[in-house]
């Protein structure tokens, strides 16, 4: 058995997966709308801005974290963003369980 080829099948699995497909559908709808868009593409970036504060070690002010909640509940609004929202956690969710699956003999080992 090459892991490297079960990767890949994986990896396979994983694009042909309903939540990976539904992700995708969703993405094209709202690439399709500017305004969906350009509201998603901000969002995005804030909160990419405050993700790479707290990788650093800096807490972001309570006010921004606030300001990126309230866009957020705002997006959420949107039926496209907010399907997209469910797609993505959705597709978090099969992405969280297979690398849970392939810690385990790791994990397994260092015990």
């Amino acid at each position: 058995m090459n892991v490297h080829d079960k990767a890949y099948e994986l990896a396979k699995a994983i694009k042909e997966s309903s939540e990976y497909q539904d992700m995708l559908e969703i993405r094209s709808r709202i690439n399709g709308d500017a305004s969906s868009k350009n509201l998603l593409e901000d969002f995005r970036l804030r909160q990419n801005e405050l993700q790479q504060k707290m990788a650093g070690g800096e807490m972001p002010p309570q006010e921004e974290m606030e300001q990126l909640q309230k866009l957020y509940d705002v997006l959420a609004l949107n039926p496209g963003i907010s399907q997209l929202f469910d797609a993505e956690r959705r597709l978090s969710v099969v992405l969280e369980d297979v690398q849970r699956i392939i810690a385990e003999p790791l994990q397994a080992m260092m015990k």
